[in-house]
């Protein structure tokens, strides 16, 4: 009401794009979208939006900057939005007439750009916020989720000490541990990784757990299981995902431990006459290959023999 104009708009700048996205415009044909929305450095917005200086053109027919978005523009006043000294968008007018915009009309349009610079700022910052908040509670309910898979308590095994501990950095990650019970003196010792961080690992490692509790209960060939637990993995999974893991069985009664190592990282056993090995038979990751075949291992744990599994 107060700056006459026959086209004009509030741009904002897409750092990640290096565009100049219009926000809001008036008086432009629609068929001419392509060329309202710049990259830095084009025409009078994107010139001013480069430069952060205001720029009046009297006649923009002589201005070789000028982008023709509106076939009857004669005239246009630009000026920059700013935000603590930095450009972040422009708003501009355009005029059919020849020689529209003084420097009083460029003040006017400064004081309104200025006051966007906040509003957008404010907005901004709100919309952060929001995003920050819900970032904040998807890490919540991962954290549930993950807290809710790991044991409660250290089994009791007679004959041996047995105990697992989960160390959550900021993020919630993968990480999965497990003991479950089987028949008689038989118990399931698990652990795994699931690439990447957040919900989605940790409902991939909700999927983990269950294809192998699952594979438990119907198998008791280890490499069967996890031949079985691979492919139900890889079917559902999608690409760049994958977990590694480690299955065994500890056999309380006759002291031995047979296992299998899907891409994880090696186990390693201490053993009491001093001596170290890595147990790292099995086969590859899970879910980057359909028919994958894995072997076992059967190993004699003597007394004071440690076995330290770890992501």
């Amino acid at each position: 009401r107060v700056v006459q104009f026959d086209a004009g708009g509030v741009f904002l700048i897409d750092p990640e794009e290096n565009r100049i996205k219009s926000q809001s415009i008036v008086g432009y044909d629609p068929i001419e979208d392509e060329k309202v929305q710049l990259k830095i450095g084009q025409g009078l917005i994107g010139h001013v939006a480069t430069t952060g200086e205001p720029v009046i053109v009297s006649d923009v027919s002589v201005d070789k900057r000028y982008v023709d978005a509106h076939s009857g523009t004669r005239s246009e006043v630009v000026a920059p939005i700013k935000v603590d000294n930095r450009v972040i968008g422009v708003m501009n007018l355009e005029s059919n007439q020849l020689n529209a915009y003084s420097k009083r009309d460029l003040k006017l349009l400064s004081a309104f750009a200025s006051q966007a610079g906040i509003s957008v700022e404010r907005a901004r910052l709100h919309a952060r916020t929001l995003n920050a908040k819900r970032l904040e509670e998807q890490l919540n309910i991962a954290r549930a989720i993950q807290q809710s898979f790991l044991p409660r308590k250290d089994p009791i095994i007679i004959g041996y000490d047995v105990t697992g501990r989960n160390a959550s950095s900021g993020e919630v990650g993968g990480d999965y541990y497990d003991f479950i019970p089987i028949v008689g003196s038989h118990t399931g010792i698990a652990i795994g990784d699931v690439s990447g961080k957040g919900m989605p690992a940790a409902l991939i490692m909700a999927s983990l757990r269950a294809s192998l509790i699952a594979e438990i209960r119907n198998n008791y060939s280890i490499r069967t299981i996890c031949q079985k637990v691979n492919s139900l993995l890889w079917e559902s999974l999608d690409p760049g995902n994958f977990l590694t893991a480690v299955y065994g069985v500890l056999d309380a009664r006759n002291h031995i431990f047979t296992f299998s190592n899907c891409g994880h990282n090696p186990p390693v056993m201490l053993s009491v006459d001093g001596t170290v090995e890595y147990l790292s038979d099995g086969g590859p990751i899970f879910g980057v290959a359909k028919d994958v075949v894995y072997e076992e291992r059967a190993m004699v744990i003597r007394r004071w023999d440690v076995i330290v599994m770890y992501t």
